[in-house]
């Protein structure tokens, strides 16, 4: 009995029982360019953000924490997901799991909790435009900058601590990757306190995102008196709003299956949405915020040109 209630290592899903994983998953000549360029997108822009003057607002520097946390939340999927598909081997230590299950949630936290600071900073932009300098100052950027993190930081390691007090009697995650309520699914024990602890912090969390869209919908009602007010909410506001029902379509999707879903809802469907939060975000992210914020697409477009022009110039 002690032997089977006593894992040190979980097995995940194989990616050849996610029948929606034929093309960009099914092997690493797809993986590696698209995990490559995901790293280069995000570095690209946050080299501008700090290299150019111009992008030192603070608009451009939370947009800089939003890449670095993409950047984060890849490396809790990419490098494992990768050496599975080269090695064939899905099986994780529960430590290894337990730290991936961690960066997973803190990055998803820290990516609501910006984009929440991301909007504050166009509420105060459109309607409080004389006031701007004095409340984005540099020790305001500061504190909400490290909110982003330390908040999260804190909430996934108690959620951590919790799930890892539990003794496992199995050894099988459903899932490409780990997270917080599979290990805990995990246990033959009493899962209380895990389950209120896990209601609390999903409830704190969605009420944010209740919170940032009344702001924004605060925002489209001021912008309408004003031309420019609604070019600058179009420039600016709609690249956060995309990025925030993506999210939360994913995780809540995510949660409800976790704990309520049926074995017969669809594998490709499944499969696909559980993924969606870790690879969706860092890929598409620089391209919406890049296309949409016009100084920033301007730095890329001549980076581009120079490049090209170099490329002449040494033929």
């Amino acid at each position: 009995m002690d032997n089977m209630t006593h894992f040190t290592t979980f097995t995940l899903m194989e990616p050849h029982n996610a029948k929606s994983y034929t093309g960009i998953f099914i092997s690493p000549c797809f993986f590696v360019p698209l995990c490559y360029d995901s790293v280069f997108e995000h570095l690209a822009q946050c080299s501008h953000c700090f290299w150019k003057k111009a992008l030192h607002e603070p608009m451009y520097i939370f947009l800089c924490n939003l890449c670095v946390n993409d950047i984060y939340g890849t490396t809790a999927f990419y490098p494992k997901f990768l050496h599975d598909l080269i090695f064939n081997s899905y099986v994780i230590p529960s430590y290894m799991c337990a730290f991936q299950a961690f960066v997973v949630y803190t990055y998803v936290m820290c990516e609501y909790t910006t984009l929440a600071v991301m909007a504050y900073d166009r509420h105060v932009a459109i309607c409080q435009p004389l006031d701007y300098h004095s409340k984005m100052n540099k020790f305001s950027c500061s504190i909400l900058l490290g909110l982003c993190w330390v908040i999260p930081f804190l909430i996934m390691f108690i959620a951590v601590f919790l799930s890892n007090r539990l003794v496992p009697c199995r050894n099988h995650i459903d899932k490409l990757f780990c997270d917080n309520w599979s290990i805990v699914k995990l246990s033959c024990e009493s899962t209380v306190i895990n389950n209120i602890y896990g209601f609390i912090f999903i409830s704190l969390y969605f009420s944010l995102v209740i919170v940032i869209m009344m702001s924004y919908i605060k925002l489209i009602i001021a912008c309408k008196a004003s031309l420019e007010c609604r070019r600058k909410f179009w420039q600016t506001c709609v690249p956060h709003v995309i990025s925030l029902i993506n999210l939360t379509i994913a995780i809540l999707f995510d949660n409800i299956y976790n704990r309520y879903g049926s074995s017969d809802f669809p594998v490709n469907l499944r499969m696909f949405l559980a993924l969606e939060m870790i690879v969706v975000p860092p890929l598409f992210n620089p391209v919406i915020y890049g296309i949409k914020l016009s100084e920033v697409r301007k730095r890329v477009l001549k980076l581009c040109m120079n490049c090209t022009k170099d490329d002449k110039d040494f033929m």
